[in-house]
């Protein structure tokens, strides 16, 4: 049995971001932050230019990412997820055996195992490593073998369970923690990442996905928010609390609700969010404003047109071309090479309804235009049979320039 073993002390920050330009000063963002019921009313989707204190808006690139970026990471875990742990004060160390890898985490003198199972295609070597695509759930993992791709997934209950019971890795070393099982499961996604690193040598850890699909692909979008080396964040069928906006809920699925989520799933978000219920108009997010928090590092959404579940309609014609708006802009920078000029946020509509394993098939080919630049025919704009819907987002004639 290989049992190499490595010990990783994180010494990074939680959440690292770009360092503060030293022309930008930044507003002051509220603190304590403002309760739910001191937000106005807002029906179309909030501008994600404006900073919480209500008037300010960004001016440059370097203000959205020394500013605006931080303050949208601090109002998320404030507002939906709850507050993600500082991983340098954990110590990872891995084992592996075969295809199997097991993940310690130790904080302080607890320590909580991850398993996780690593699928690497026959050209994956020490000396020619690949990408990889961690996943939560089952998914298609030939999706992305056959294109050269590793598929690493875990067992995400044992991270943390998918109830109010409080089980699982994360709270063994998080007991009494304000957050959501979401972020539970993103945490998981990041410390198996880490055994990657330790442990498999014929992974690139330049090049990570993370993906699932339902209440994983909210998940997966999570994972892909807190933590920058994932280069692409694959939400699949993720709905509300995923990439579904709150607002415009009802133009297709079974109208999922802020309400209707958190009274089935109260446990996927932390104990502020619940104060939006029955008034989610005075949210100061929605979910255009989660993905591009995650900007520039690229977004590709898998919706089945036909899901009749989650609002796949107000994903593809809201909220994508709203979050598209802060990609298209970062991109355009007079500092960004000519080859990073095309902004990486996609929609794969498909054919077929929720969480058909063809949603894989139907992302890969993106997956694998981000990670070794592969040209695809694919087009990841088109939002038919449905049309984009601007009046949702009135703000797109105030980008800043």
């Amino acid at each position: 049995m290989a049992s190499k073993f490595l010990t990783l002390a994180l010494a990074l920050a939680s959440l690292p971001f770009l360092s503060l330009a030293a022309n930008v000063t930044c507003p002051t963002t509220p603190s304590p932050f403002p309760k739910a019921a001191s937000f106005l009313k807002i029906t179309t989707l909030p501008d994600p230019f404006v900073y919480l204190d209500g008037t300010t808006r960004v001016q440059t690139r370097e203000e959205w990412y020394s500013c605006r970026q931080p303050e949208i990471m601090k109002m998320l875990q404030e507002y939906q997820y709850g507050y993600y742990p500082d991983r340098s004060l954990e110590t990872v160390t891995a084992t592996r055996s075969g295809k199997s890898l097991t993940v310690t985490v130790t904080l302080g003198s607890t320590k909580a195992n991850i398993a996780a199972t690593v699928s690497l295609p026959t050209s994956a070597t020490k000396a020619t490593p690949v990408g990889v695509v961690i996943a939560i759930g089952g998914i298609d993992n030939n999706a992305f073998l056959n294109k050269e791709m590793a598929v690493v997934t875990f067992d995400y209950s044992s991270v943390a369970a998918d109830s109010n019971s409080k089980t699982g890795s994360f709270w063994t070393l998080y007991k009494g923690k304000d957050a959501g099982t979401l972020l539970a499961w993103a945490w998981g996604f990041h410390r198996v990442l880490d055994g990657l690193i330790l442990q498999v040598p014929e992974i690139d850890s330049t090049k990570v996905g993370v993906t699932g699909c339902s209440r994983l692909g909210k998940a997966a979008l999570a994972a892909g928010l807190f933590d920058t080396r994932i280069t692409v964040t694959i939400p699949e069928s993720a709905g509300i609390q995923g990439i579904g906006p709150y607002r415009y809920h009802a133009l297709s699925g079974q109208d999922e609700t802020l309400e209707n989520s958190r009274s089935g799933a109260g446990w996927w978000s932390n104990a502020a969010l619940g104060t939006f219920v029955n008034q989610m108009e005075r949210l100061p997010f929605d979910a255009h404003t989660i993905a591009a928090a995650i900007a520039p590092r690229a977004l590709v959404i898998d919706q089945g047109r036909s899901d009749p579940y989650v609002n796949s309609k107000g994903t593809a014609v809201v909220v994508y071309p709203a979050a598209k708006l802060v990609y298209d802009w970062l991109a355009a920078g007079p500092d960004i090479p000519t080859d990073s000029k095309t902004s990486k946020i996609a929609i794969a509509l498909r054919d077929g309804g929720h969480c058909d394993n063809f949603g894989y098939a139907n992302v890969a080919p993106y997956v694998q235009f981000i990670f070794s630049g592969t040209a695809t025919t694919r087009n990841y704009a088109d939002v038919s049979p449905w049309k984009l819907m601007p009046e949702t987002y009135p703000w797109s004639s105030l980008v800043p320039k």
